[in-house]
């Protein structure tokens, strides 16, 4: 019976190590991304060696547990952060359409309904493009920074408001990244970019999959705001993602306590997988977030994640005397 407890123990505490110490290599940056999983079924081996009076193998169950926990819950914790001053208060959103394949009808009720300002699309095709066009989201967004590319590559970003300095960037997987500076009335300057690093589905992609999120820009406090939205192929238990975000974001889901929303796994086609979070709104850290809503897309494998932000408003001008 000892021989049994430890075998339940010593799988947690590996995974805690593993996690911690940021070893994520291999075929464990798969493994990683269920980590939330793990954390919570890391209790039970706690609890069968209290249950057998095996003091050691308890303990250890307990450091095990109690750093997975650690490093998992806090993104249930609502810590809604605005900015100090007046802000201006905008809506954005981040959806990945599978291929260009996508309902486009569905995206667009979406922006609609939440009035958002800024729509930010991976896996965008001209067929998508020609899609959301015929569901007249150029009504409710008529300004934008488009890629569509054939396959998984293509990026765009829409908005309500001009796009100054638009453009798109190919990063080392192959995927592009959609950008542009907006302006909303009131508001200081906002650089958004439709995030999409490569994805790490095999052990040849891994490099790319490290170097595309390193590549990713980072947040400059001393320049314009920055947000960074869409399908980084990576949950907040991989060392790459949380290190871009150590570089001046926040990941807007967890601020408000719901970073273990699911975003991507179970929602199209024939295979199955647990869901995890991999579709992330990075918003710089002098921006506040309201609220986060995630949203099934029918016919995408991914969800659509909706921020409501408050971001920095213009300084105000003295009056003269």
């Amino acid at each position: 019976m000892k021989i049994m407890t430890w075998l339940l123990v010593v799988p947690g505490l590996v995974w805690a190590v593993l996690r911690m110490g940021g070893w994520d290599r291999g075929i464990l940056v798969q493994l990683l991304s269920f980590t939330a999983y793990v954390a919570a079924w890391s209790w039970l081996p706690l609890i069968f060696a209290l249950a057998r009076r095996q003091w050691l193998a308890a303990a250890v169950a307990l450091v095990a547990a109690g750093a997975l926990t650690v490093a998992v819950l806090p993104r249930a914790l609502s810590a809604r952060i605005t900015p100090a001053g007046a802000g201006v208060g905008i809506q954005v959103m981040t959806s990945n359409m599978l291929l260009g394949g996508a309902d486009p009808t569905a995206i667009v009720d979406l922006v609609r309904e939440h009035d958002v300002d800024v729509l930010a699309v991976q896996e965008f095709t001209p067929e998508a493009e020609t899609g959301l066009k015929a569901a007249r989201l150029d009504q409710l967004l008529p300004y934008s920074s488009l890629a569509p590319v054939p396959g998984a590559g293509g990026s765009g970003l829409y908005s309500r408001f001009p796009i100054t300095d638009p453009g798109a960037g190919r990063n080392g997987g192959g995927f592009h990244q959609a950008y542009g500076t907006i302006a909303p009335p009131g508001a200081q300057p906002l650089l958004v970019e439709s995030a999409h690093p490569a994805a790490p589905s095999a052990v040849s992609m891994l490099k790319d999959w490290r170097a595309d999120l390193r590549a990713e820009p980072h947040a400059d406090p001393r320049g314009t705001a920055r947000v960074l939205l869409g399908d980084f192929n990576a949950t907040l238990d991989h060392a790459e993602l949380r290190d871009l975000i150590a570089h001046g974001y926040r990941d807007a889901a967890a601020v408000v306590g719901r970073g273990l929303v699911p975003t991507w796994g179970i929602y199209h086609g024939p295979r199955h997988y647990p869901p995890i979070t991999i579709d992330h709104v990075l918003v710089d850290e002098r921006i506040g977030v309201r609220e986060v809503q995630v949203h099934r897309i029918p016919r995408s494998d991914h969800r659509a994640v909706l921020a409501w932000l408050t971001v920095p408003a213009v300084a105000a001008t003295p009056e003269a005397k």
